[in-house]
């Protein structure tokens, strides 16, 4: 028997760096190196794009995902390698930021 993928994800320009599965909603949330995170359905239907805030985007400050949570209540929170977190709703909207010169791992 050869196994075959459920769905097949696309959108993202460069390679994913992160990426979160949220079975209780259906969702599979990832990020790319050069890229915003996307929300696709379970399905590989693309729902959603995630924005970082505009005021740290431009090419000298652009935002790199490191890593990827999501929470069965529809929240998401993504970590960028600036130091920044970032919390979405499932709907794509921006909930709340904030900076740290903390390493995260």
């Amino acid at each position: 028997d050869f196994a075959t993928p459920r769905a097949v994800l696309t959108g993202h320009d460069y390679e994913i760096t992160c990426a979160a599965i949220c079975a209780e909603l259906g969702l599979v949330i990832s990020g790319s190196k050069e890229g915003p995170c996307l929300i696709h359905s379970m399905n590989g239907d693309l729902l959603r794009t995630l924005e970082g805030p505009e005021r740290l985007q431009g090419p000298e400050s652009c935002l790199r995902p490191k890593l990827i949570q999501a929470s069965r209540e529809g929240h998401c929170v993504i970590y960028y390698e600036s130091g920044l977190f970032c919390v979405f709703s499932v709907n794509g909207r921006l909930q709340a930021t904030m900076e740290t010169d903390d390493k995260i791992r």
